[in-house]
């Protein structure tokens, strides 16, 4: 089957020009990998941005938004918050894949990610850690398991 996937890249300082993204074609380069057709990334700031470009995504009917950034503990970080407002149920396991790959590669501060996963209709929404590191981390987590869940949210066997 062919999945059509967004990846939105989530940072101020990079929707204003000061930063470069690195984390959102890592996830690009990920999910082509796997035989997606991809999009973006789409790079927003912080806050109401991120809701408005993950209902878009939504709204266009994607398979796949995974997004990258925003998962922190930092007073802009609110990619969860604008994702749970928007998913109809919740697949905690998959980002606590992302956050165990990432302990197991080394970096202790992964535990600290709060990024969601779960279905937006039937859309899959997975929030990515916004460093580059994190977005190498969340496509080797998710590589395993990700067709799969795409099959099954279109009905297919499990």
């Amino acid at each position: 089957m062919n999945y059509r996937a967004l990846v939105i890249t989530v940072s101020t300082r990079t929707a204003a020009g000061v930063w470069q993204d690195t984390s959102g074609p890592i996830l690009v380069a990920g999910l082509q990998k796997l035989g997606l057709s991809v999009e973006g990334p789409v790079v927003v700031a912080d806050g109401d941005p991120v809701g408005a470009a993950l209902r878009a995504g939504i709204d266009s009917g994607f398979d796949l938004i995974l997004t990258t950034g925003g998962t922190g503990l930092s007073p802009t970080d609110h990619t969860p918050e604008q994702t749970a407002s928007l998913l109809d149920r919740q697949i905690p396991g998959l980002p606590e894949v992302i956050r165990a790959q990432g302990i197991a590669a080394g970096i202790p501060n992964a535990a600290l990610s709060r990024g969601l996963a779960g279905l937006a209709g039937g859309t899959l929404v997975i929030n990515a850690p916004g460093s580059a590191g994190g977005a190498r981390d969340a496509v080797v987590a998710l590589e395993p398991t990700l067709l799969h869940a795409l099959d099954q949210i279109r009905g297919g066997q499990h």
